[in-house]
C-alpha cells in the first residue's frame, strides 16, 4: 500500500480556511486563561487577602509601595490522538481501500497538528491495539506514513476492547479521532464513548461507494472478510432496497449516539476528495454523509 499524500498540498493551500475551522473546533481550547503556577507570565493583579503571599513581586513593591502579584497563564496543549481500524473489512475498496483512505485522513490530522504546534499520536486496532512508537516533528509524521504503508488490514475488529485499552494511554487534554467503517453493533460505540467524555472526540466512518449502493444481483456467494464465513444467496431488487434502508438506519443510529454525546460524526465514501471530507468535518457543515 502507498498512501497518496498529494492532498497535503491542498491543506497548505487552504491553510487559512482550515485554521479557522480547526481553531473553532479544538485549537481555541488549547490555551485558557487559567491563572496559577504556570510558566507563561500574563499580567499583574492587586494583592488581596487570601492570595498566595509568596506570589508578591517585591521589585514592583519597591517601586510603587503597593502589593502586586504576578499572574501566569497556564498553557494547555492539546494532544491529537488518531485511532484507525485495521481489521480485515478495511482492506476492501474500489478506488481506494478503506484503510488507505482512513490513513490519508489520519495523516492529514497529524499534518495539521504539526502545523499548529500540537503533538499527536497514531494507533491502529484490529484484534490487538498497535500504538506507534514516538518520534518528533516531521520525522514522526514520516514514520507514521511508513508504518501505515506497511500494514495489511486483517483480523476481526475488537473495537471496544481496543478503545478501552487506549483510553488508559491518554493522560493530557486530548482530541481523539476514531476512523473505522463501523460495520458492527453501534452500541459498542456508545459504550466506548462514555469512557472518552473528558476528551473531544470526532468519529469518521469510511465506506466504499459500492457498500452504499449494492452493485450485486442474482445468485451470488458472499464472503465475510473478518470471519471467513460464506453464504450463498439471491440478490433481488427488494433485497437491495432492504439493504439500503438498513445501512441508512445503521448510519443514523451511529449519528444519534454521537449527537447524544456531543461528538462530531461524518460518514464519508472513499471516492470523496480527502480535502472535502476535512472541510466538512472541521467546518460547521451539518452534512452527515458524503
Amino acid at each position: 500500500m502507498a498512501i497518496d499524500l498529494s492532498f497535503l498540498k491542498q491543506l497548505d493551500r487552504f491553510d487559512v480556511v482550515l485554521k479557522k475551522r480547526v481553531i473553532s473546533s479544538y485549537a481555541g481550547s488549547r490555551q485558557s486563561k487559567n491563572y496559577g503556577t504556570g510558566l507563561v507570565f500574563y499580567d499583574y493583579k492587586d494583592y488581596v487577602p487570601g492570595d498566595d503571599f509568596r506570589a508578591i513581586d517585591w521589585k514592583v513593591y519597591a517601586r510603587t509601595d503597593d502589593f502586586y502579584i504576578r499572574r501566569y497563564e497556564e498553557e494547555r496543549n492539546m494532544r491529537i490522538h488518531v485511532v484507525i481500524d485495521a481489521s480485515a473489512s478495511m482492506n476492501f475498496g474500489t478506488r481506494f481501500k478503506k484503510f488507505e483512505y482512513a490513513s490519508m485522513m489520519g495523516v492529514g490530522f497529524c499534518y495539521m497538528a504539526l502545523r499548529n504546534n500540537e503533538s499527536f499520536e497514531v494507533s491502529t486496532f484490529a484484534e490487538d491495539l498497535n500504538i506507534f512508537k514516538a518520534k518528533k516533528g516531521m520525522n514522526k509524521l514520516v514514520g507514521v506514513v511508513d508504518t501505515l504503508n506497511s500494514i495489511t488490514p486483517k483480523g476481526h475488529s475488537k473495537f471496544r476492547e481496543s478503545l478501552e485499552k487506549y483510553k488508559t494511554a491518554i493522560r493530557t487534554k486530548a482530541m481523539v479521532i476514531i476512523i473505522s467503517d463501523f460495520l458492527f453493533d453501534p452500541e459498542e460505540l456508545r459504550n466506548t464513548l462514555y469512557r472518552y467524555k473528558k476528551s473531544e472526540v470526532m468519529v469518521l466512518q469510511v465506506l466504499d461507494s459500492s457498500e452504499r449502493e449494492l452493485a450485486l444481483e442474482g445468485d451470488v456467494i458472499l464472503h465475510d472478510s473478518e470471519t471467513a464465513d460464506s453464504m450463498r444467496t439471491f440478490i433481488s431488487n427488494r433485497l437491495i432496497e432492504n439493504y439500503s434502508e438498513k445501512l441508512l438506519d445503521h448510519i443514523y443510529h451511529i449519528k444519534k449516539i454521537c449527537d447524544s454525546m456531543n461528538v462530531k460524526f461524518l460518514s464519508v465514501s472513499t471516492d470523496t476528495p480527502v480535502f472535502d471530507a476535512f472541510y466538512t468535518l472541521l467546518g460547521s457543515d451539518d452534512k452527515v454523509i458524503m
